[in-house]
């Protein structure tokens, strides 16, 4: 990707200093731009972002406020008064945060300073879906049956459900990411999707308003790229498809879309260029349709981000173009030097996105501190990340850490070379989504190409995390044992051979695996040692250990790991992905505990509680919500698996960590032992 000011060094007219009102990956991959482009960059952060890797690749940083979102990268008065102080003549919002924040644009303009983005009115406009698709509809884009205008009752959205036809999708008009949204089947189930989904929605966006469209069956997510100037000229760099999403977020992308041919490519990409016109847009955005596998020359609109989107990389990769420059060229007042003729979309290129989430445990946020890192290269690999060694993943901001994008010749290349990048794609210290990730890719219908928004979803009960293998068990048992050998001379009986006058002693370890606790036996020395796992047959082990590389030598088949070390759990990143081994000091029993029988709940993600739903004391039935804890953006609410009597652990407002007890719910049966003793 070559940027024009690498091209020809002109930055005539250009800024000269332009903050970053984001955090993480995506500042990160604005910084990068502003650098080739000679541009002086301010980066903003929280508390919790002090020592993030976007604050120290930017020029200047600047902080905000504490770690919460509201009072640091969601203030619009800090942000604008960090431009000021900076001498920033423009901003660039990134994506999430205030990048479709109407009131934020117009306070950038009262104080002269540059928008990298649409006016507000362009945001305005489409930021409420109502407004959109009555305003794209004027401009004859097709938009999905059904009924939309604001200040919809219950009983005007029930009514109007019939005739639409159900299934029907019930949408919040403000907000996206698939927060309040709601598939109906039953049109006895309406009622109670319209509450929950203004619940939702107003909680989110502070806004309740919804609307009504007809379900697609077997929809894909397709979406155009626009790039418009502010001289009348719009263009669109061809689609991306998106229909690999799970609860409406994007896990994987891909640009071409593999569904569309040509006549069907030109037709949606004018459309995309009439979305634009009919607000006057400027800069980069995006407008999403819905398309059905049934019927691929059949497409609708959705909305319009009028924003740079998380996988605008694979339309650069397949374009040639850099996109942050170009919102940088256009708000700087240039025109497109392009023109629609002239793109052209060579090659595929396909992003995973790498969140802080298990996989194992429904997708859960994670959290924790990044001990090491390795990250893919090669040709047509690009990784555009906010991570670095010792960088802290919390709960305040969303779980997306990198993308890893992929550019191959064909569809079929750039698979597979997706896959082999993320086997090379090693956080250690967090557990992420990776292994889901390249369990996708290899699924037959994603291969094929055969995609839907629901497929994802259907294949998450296929997903079985891998467990570590013996090799990879005695790796870390060999780690552990390496780690008590002294460092110089020591007396025989303190070297960990297991050497005695009579037959060797070996060295013990227990690890955690696959819920049960696994014995490794090691004698002798790292030169040559005798192994066994549980009852196993003896088996003849090398191992050495240089900085964080373990390599280690089984019965003569070699392998080397990078290790990290975290509390009592070894992160082992190998050929084939990262697996997380646990030393377990002592073994756990539950005989004789006082506490035998009650059910315990606890946390599932690092985050913070957002409500108790009950008081000590109470006596509850089963799926009585007992609490609810809420982390990057995901609320979960635990609720009694039994009939019973409750202990509260925790208050409203606390920070909880992974499996920290939040409440014990005491079943009925063992208090009315207890009455008859």
């Amino acid at each position: 990707m070559t940027t024009a000011a690498g091209r020809d060094g002109d930055r005539a007219g250009l800024f000269d200093t332009v903050l970053v009102a984001n955090r993480g990956e995506i500042a990160v991959r604005v910084i990068r731009t502003l650098r080739a482009m000679g541009i002086r960059s301010v980066a903003v952060y929280s508390e919790a972002d002090a020592d993030a890797r976007h604050v120290r690749e930017a020029d200047v940083a600047v902080l905000l406020g504490p770690a919460a979102a509201r009072e640091s990268y969601l203030d619009i008065g800090k942000v604008v008064d960090a431009a000021r102080r900076t001498g920033a003549q423009a901003v660039h919002p990134g994506y999430g945060f205030l990048s479709e924040n109407a009131g934020f644009a117009a306070a950038l303009e009262a104080a002269g300073i540059v928008f990298l983005g649409p006016s507000a009115r362009a945001i305005e406009v489409m930021g409420d879906k109502i407004t959109a698709k009555n305003a794209v509809a004027a401009f004859d884009v097709p938009v999905v049956p059904g009924i939309a205008k604001p200040g919809l009752t219950d009983a005007e959205l029930i009514a109007a459900a019939t005739e639409i036809g159900y299934p029907v999708l019930v949408k919040p008009s403000a907000g996206g990411g698939g927060k309040g949204m709601r598939m109906v089947e039953d049109p006895a189930e309406l009622p109670a999707a319209l509450i929950s989904a203004r619940r939702e929605a107003a909680s989110a966006f502070g806004d309740d308003t919804l609307f009504l469209e007809r379900f697609v069956l077997r929809p894909r997510h397709i979406e155009v790229q626009i790039l418009a100037d502010n001289h009348g000229n719009v263009i669109h760099l061809g689609e991306r498809e998106c229909s690999l999403q799970r609860r409406h977020q994007k896990v994987i992308e891909e640009a071409p879309s593999p569904l569309l041919d040509e006549a069907t490519r030109a037709r949606i990409g004018a459309a995309a260029c009439a979305t634009a016109r009919s607000v006057d847009y400027a800069g980069a955005g995006t407008v999403e349709f819905i398309v059905s596998a049934d019927r691929p020359d059949e497409f609708f609109f959705m909305e319009m981000n009028t924003r740079l989107q998380v996988e605008h990389p694979v339309t650069e990769m397949v374009t040639g173009l850099d996109l942050v420059e170009w919102q940088v060229r256009v708000a700087a007042g240039e025109k497109l030097t392009i023109a629609q003729d002239e793109i052209t979309l060579t090659g595929h290129a396909i992003e995973a996105r790498v969140y802080a989430e298990d996989p194992a445990r429904g997708f859960l946020p994670t959290g924790g501190t990044v001990v090491d890192l390795v990250e893919p290269s090669g040709a047509g690999v690009r990784v555009d990340s906010g991570l670095r060694t010792g960088t802290v993943v919390g709960s305040d901001y969303d779980p997306m850490l990198a993308k890893v994008i992929v550019h191959g010749a064909d569809r079929a290349t750039a698979l597979r070379g997706l896959d082999r990048a993320l086997a090379g794609t090693a956080v250690l210290g967090v557990v992420t989504n990776v292994e889901f990730a390249r369990f996708l890719l290899a699924d037959p219908d994603v291969v094929a190409g055969r995609l839907d928004t629901g497929l994802l979803d259907r294949r998450v009960a296929d997903f079985v995390a891998a467990e570590p293998s013996d090799a990879q068990v005695i790796a870390a048992g060999a780690f552990r044992w390496l780690s008590l050998w002294p460092s110089g001379a020591a007396d025989p009986w303190e070297v960990p051979s297991g050497w005695r006058v009579g037959d060797r002693e070996p060295t013990t370890l227990r690890l955690a695996v696959g819920g049960g606790v696994v014995h490794v036996r090691i004698a002798g020395s790292p030169d040559v040692a005798s192994v066994t796992v549980e009852d196993g047959e003896p088996r003849t082990l090398t191992a050495s250990l240089t900085g964080s590389e373990l390599r280690v030598t089984i019965d003569g088949l070699s392998e080397t790991y990078r290790v990290a070390e975290q509390d009592e759990n070894l992160w082992l990143a190998t050929s084939s992905g990262v697996v997380t081994i646990r030393e377990v000091a002592r073994e756990h029993t539950r005989a004789g505990d006082a506490h035998a029988g009650e059910a315990e709940l606890t946390s599932p993600m690092p985050g913070s509680v957002i409500a108790v739903g009950v008081e000590s004391g109470t006596t509850v039935t089963a799926g009585t919500t007992i609490v609810v804890v809420e982390a990057m953006k995901m609320e979960h609410a635990l609720t009694a698996p039994v009939d019973g009597t409750v202990e509260i652990h925790v208050s409203t407002g606390d920070q909880v960590k992974v499996d920290q007890l939040l409440a014990r719910v005491i079943p009925i049966e063992q208090h009315e032992e207890g009455d008859q003793k």
